[in-house]
């Protein structure tokens, strides 16, 4: 029984080099972005926290002032109980509500602790504003007298609203330094206009955060963009140099390759095998170092080798070496002179040349090609036009792309020639020609040396 062939899943594929580093870029902004939001949620966590302190100690503070003033209304009689008269006649004690309690006896105030329920209510309003459980009032009073100091709790109302209770202990008259409290006033403030200010002002922060991160994300992701951007354009340069490799070389290798099997059926005679195999071989050759000199021109390290140049002649010469296989080319040139690398010109002269000769024809016509040399201002221009179907719509928008195709396929020849007409501070634009079919024109400038940081 044979087994079946797996086949490798699709993440276990190894990833290509541009993959690679879209990967790296990723995990940048993400990095980037984490880093950014353990900062903001701990600012915000700490404003927030710093915020909910604030408030609370505002309303204590408050609470606090007032309940000192009840408790200098507070007033004893002869035999040491409180008597709340004074307070009652003085100040309201509904709203806010005030409690006044008290230690019942000698001994409870020995004891080390007051539980809540050994604690005698003086005083309660009958009709206060907040209505909150004695059992609340009862543990703040109790707090408040066993720390000896006063205390602040968080509770809730009768119906669910949250408030505040603070409880001030006070002491008897004429009492000792080290005496135990004889009881504690507990009031009661409404927490819920503060809580929601907090709430909004947390929902704020949290927005804010949120936004910060998001920005963190969109900055590190444009950051790390151009700090990958060199590893791309380097990858982008390596896979466009294999293309065009691929594209020039094709040609020269298959008629290497339909040679060799005519001489191996003894079809033609050595000497011409050997001619033409040497005429290849020269070919193959100039176009692997031009292939290599554009390579280093893109990646900067070299410079063009341009010289003087007639470019009428050069054009000439190109299309005597192109292959007539019954089509027909004619040539108007004027004398002109430009400053250029007489290679990579060649090149894209050539390209253009043969883009006509092999789409500027109709199925089983002759291409009839027209190539034009003539002094267009501070530039020369080559036209190249033919007699073709012309420019499709699908394409004229990129038709310089690498490997655009189309009913017209372009290939990689006009983006070379583009490219060698970008390289010399030149263009090379398309359009409709006269006889309906298409009108490529590269025009080079005349004169000064041109850059080739590009």
């Amino acid at each position: 029984m044979t087994g079946a062939v797996r086949l490798p899943s699709r993440r276990s594929r190894p990833l290509t080099p541009t993959a690679r580093v879209r990967r790296l870029r990723r995990r940048i902004t993400l990095l980037f972005a984490l880093t950014s939001a353990v900062g903001l949620v701990a600012m915000a966590a700490w404003a927030v926290r710093g915020d909910d302190v604030r408030w609370r100690d505002q309303l204590d503070r408050t609470m606090s002032a007032d309940t000192n003033w009840a408790l200098g209304l507070l007033e004893t009689d002869e035999d040491g109980r409180l008597d709340p008269e004074v307070l009652l006649d003085t100040a309201g004690t509904a709203c806010p509500p005030l409690h006044v309690l008290s230690v019942p006896s000698d001994a409870a105030r020995d004891a080390r602790r007051t539980a809540p329920a050994d604690l005698v209510v003086e005083h309660a309003p009958r009709e206060a504003c907040l209505t909150v459980d004695s059992t609340a009032v009862r543990g703040a009073a109790a707090a408040a007298v066993n720390a000896d100091e006063e205390r602040s709790l968080d509770g809730r109302t009768a119906t669910g609203e949250p408030v505040r209770l603070f409880a001030l202990p006070f002491y008897p008259p004429e009492a000792e330094a080290d005496a135990r409290p004889q009881g504690a006033l507990v009031t009661v403030a409404d927490t819920a206009p503060q809580q929601a200010d907090h709430r909004r002002f947390a929902w704020r922060v949290t927005g804010g955060c949120a936004l910060l991160v998001g920005l963190s994300a969109l900055v590190g992701h444009l950051l790390s963009g151009r700090a990958v951007r060199p590893a791309l354009d380097a990858l982008d340069r390596q896979e466009s140099f294999l293309a065009d490799a691929a594209h020039d070389l094709r040609t020269p290798a298959a008629s290497l390759r339909t040679l060799a099997e005519t001489a191996l059926r003894g079809e033609t005679d050595s000497t011409d095998v050997h001619r033409r195999t040497l005429r290849l071989a020269e070919r193959m050759g100039s176009l692997v170092d031009g292939l290599l000199t554009r390579a280093r021109l893109m990646s900067g390290t070299a410079v063009l080798a341009v010289e003087p140049l007639r470019l009428d002649q050069l054009v000439e010469a190109v299309v005597e070496d192109a292959p007539a296989d019954g089509h027909r080319v004619t040539v108007r040139a004027q004398k002109a002179v430009v400053v250029a690398d007489p290679d990579l010109v060649r090149r894209a002269v050539a390209n253009l040349v043969g883009n006509a000769l092999v789409h500027g024809h109709a199925p089983g016509a002759p291409a009839q090609v027209e190539v034009t040399v003539a002094a267009d201002g501070a530039a020369t221009a080559v036209a190249v036009e033919d007699a073709g179907p012309g420019l499709p719509p699908e394409v004229a928008g990129a038709l310089f792309d690498r490997f655009r195709s189309g009913s017209r396929s372009t290939g990689l020849g006009l983006s070379i020639a583009a490219w060698v007409a970008h390289a010399h501070g030149g263009s090379l634009t398309a359009g409709p020609g006269r006889r309906g079919g298409a009108r490529f024109v590269l025009r080079l400038p005349n004169g000064d040396r041109p850059s080739a940081e590009d």
